[in-house]
């Protein structure tokens, strides 16, 4: 067992090296690629443009039944004019960055592992080294830095709908005070607030598009299995694995912030 664990322990510290060695050459390369702007503004609509209804859907859901918790568990302490403070700090600082990057993934995260494996599959990826095109460069690069664009935009407008969720169930439907709502939120929401829930966003952006690319790429090595079949087994542990490093890298942020 012992043995194992090691063989365990030895293969992850690989892994987490091998991330980090594709990840720096992935932040690097884009200078040296050609139509620049046009790989960018085609990956900033794949991944922001195609996920702003999820988010919006979802942001104000996620605000409505927000605003329905916090009512209830406010009015116990007769504090329910402090609903808006309660539901924008937590979209904010919390819940905005989470969700959003996990939808994001779920959307635009499984799509770019699935196409890079299909890629690498299909020998498209030899066929860029054959012609002297860097295909972390080409294929990874474009992406990265969309996704550090997107997320943290994307996010804004989850928080935005959110907030504005928490008000039609306070205000409109359990009648709390409009103007205690949104004076609250602006009294208790400060600058370095909304940039401490950017800095997350912009963190999990880059870290997520590195996991789901880096599965992509390495799907012949990494899947028990070729072919399709493969690809999908890729693809899911990319989503498992940016899931998980999203929930921990908001637990280490989060613990610096708190800490400021």
């Amino acid at each position: 067992m012992i043995s194992k664990l090691g063989r365990q322990s030895i293969k992850i510290v690989s892994e987490a090296g091998e991330l980090a060695a594709f990840s720096a050459r992935a932040l690097t390369s884009l200078p040296s690629q050609r139509h620049i702007f046009e790989k960018l503004s085609r990956a900033i609509f794949e991944i922001g443009v195609r996920c702003v209804p999820i988010t919006l859907i979802v942001g104000l859901f996620t605000g409505l039944v927000l605003g329905l918790q916090l009512y209830y568990v406010l009015t116990k302490f007769g504090s329910e004019s402090l609903l808006g403070q309660a539901v924008a700090l937590s979209i904010i600082l919390e819940i905005g960055p989470v969700f959003t990057a996990i939808m994001i993934v779920g959307q635009a995260g499984s799509a770019l592992s699935a196409e890079i494996g299909i890629q690498r599959n299909a020998e498209q990826i030899d066929a860029l080294h054959t012609m002297q095109i860097n295909p972390i460069g080409f294929l990874v690069s474009p992406r990265l830095w969309a996704a550090v664009i997107a997320f943290p935009i994307l996010t804004t407008f989850f928080d935005l709908v959110g907030i504005w969720g928490g008000y039609l169930t306070g205000v409109e439907l359990l009648g709390v005070d409009s103007g205690a709502y949104w004076n609250r939120i602006f009294e208790a929401v400060s600058t370095q607030n909304i940039v401490n829930g950017l800095i997350k966003a912009l963190i999990f952006g880059a870290v997520t598009t590195m996991i789901c690319s880096f599965q992509g790429y390495y799907t012949h090595l990494k899947s028990d299995i070729p072919g399709a079949r493969g690809v999908s087994q890729t693809t899911t542990r990319a989503v498992v694995f940016s899931s998980i490093a999203i929930l921990m890298f908001d637990y280490i942020i989060t613990s610096f912030q708190m800490g400021q």
